[in-house]
């Protein structure tokens, strides 16, 4: 089968990088969907482990976390999907990707596609609505049906892939009023349009742009640059989550006097560690595809960057490191 892989980890403007690649189709086992590969979406995940490092892999390390596809087979032990079944979902660090022409995942993180999108459209969804679903409703207690209606919540990175998801889950689902940050005219219109209620520039100070307290924040970048910056910002007993790892150690200290809740959110966690509860990715895709058909979510897909190879996802690659993307960057197909 075809597929996009790397054996050394190394620049992305280097020729060898990501190769195109051709490599034997895997066979599922267990609890594993067999799928054929319809489209992928890029995420920050796939540059980041491939950041350069002295590491040299014998057989290739294919990546990709965002997948739309169609069932082909499934494993002894599958119950949940039949073979002709559009799916899409994330998959899990620890395996192979989805950058190739078939793929195997675990049942239990996927999630049947949602009709109204196609497999584009659908492939922009699963990693980042896992990772908002999971960091707002079940990491930091925000009630999905309305009942901490009127509360405020401050999503800092609104315009890259989660925070595109993560305004219209807060506002859609939840009825917060939502305050997103953006620096750009292009960003401040992409968050208004998918809901938020007022936008700051993450560029200057947040306190005096907020005019005061909020109950919720979802930090989507490098929280480092705003650690000093929470306490002023979030209410007393407020709640905050980030997604993203740091370099060095954080002080959390200064939050204590509110009494502020501080959770971390990583959507590999259920995968990784076959958790009991891994089955809640399942439910939460599926959950997530009914309101896609009802038109209470929308696609975050901002552009489609032609066929999966090695050269059109060099270049999402560098977009994603150049810190710039509104939305969600997709490919689709193979070339013949």
């Amino acid at each position: 089968m075809k597929a996009v892989g790397l054996y050394r980890y190394l620049p992305i403007d280097h020729p060898e990088a990501l190769l195109d690649l051709d490599v034997p189709a895997p066979v599922a086992a267990g609890r594993d969907l067999f799928i054929d590969v319809k489209a992928i979406a890029v995420n920050p995940v796939d540059y980041k482990m491939r950041a350069p490092k002295d590491q040299v892999e014998t057989t290739p390390r294919i990546l990709g976390w965002d997948v739309a596809g169609v069932v082909k087979a499934t494993g002894p032990d599958a119950t949940l999907f039949k073979p002709g079944d559009a799916v899409y979902y994330a998959g899990a660090r620890m395996r192979q990707g989805g950058n190739s022409e078939q793929h195997l995942v675990d049942e239990r993180i996927v999630g049947k596609k949602p009709a109204t999108l196609g497999f584009a459209e659908a492939a922009a969804l699963p990693l980042t609505t896992l990772t908002a679903w999971e960091g707002m409703f079940e990491r930091i207690g925000i009630s999905k049906s309305g009942e901490h209606a009127g509360r405020s919540i401050l999503v800092i990175g609104g315009a890259g892939g989660v925070g595109s998801i993560a305004i219209q889950l807060a506002k859609q689902l939840a009825r917060l009023t939502v305050i997103a940050t953006a620096s750009r005219p292009e960003t401040t219109r992409w968050v208004r349009e998918l809901g938020a209620d007022r936008v700051v520039d993450h560029t200057r100070e947040l306190a005096p742009q907020l005019g005061g307290e909020v109950d919720y924040v979802l930090c989507l970048s490098n929280i480092e640059p705003y650690v000093a910056q929470l306490p002023a910002v979030v209410a007393p007993q407020g709640r905050i989550c980030a997604i993203v790892g740091t370099q060095k150690p954080l002080d959390l200290g200064p939050l204590m006097a509110k009494s502020v809740t501080f959770a971390w959110e990583l959507m590999f966690t259920r995968p990784a560690y076959q958790t009991a509860d891994m089955i809640t990715q399942h439910r939460i895709l599926d959950e997530a595809a009914a309101l896609v058909e009802k038109g209470v979510l929308r696609t975050t897909m901002t552009e489609n960057l032609g066929p999966i190879t090695a050269a059109n996802l060099k270049r999402a690659h560098a977009r994603l490191e150049g810190g710039r993307v509104i939305g969600k960057l997709v490919l689709e197909g193979f070339a013949s």
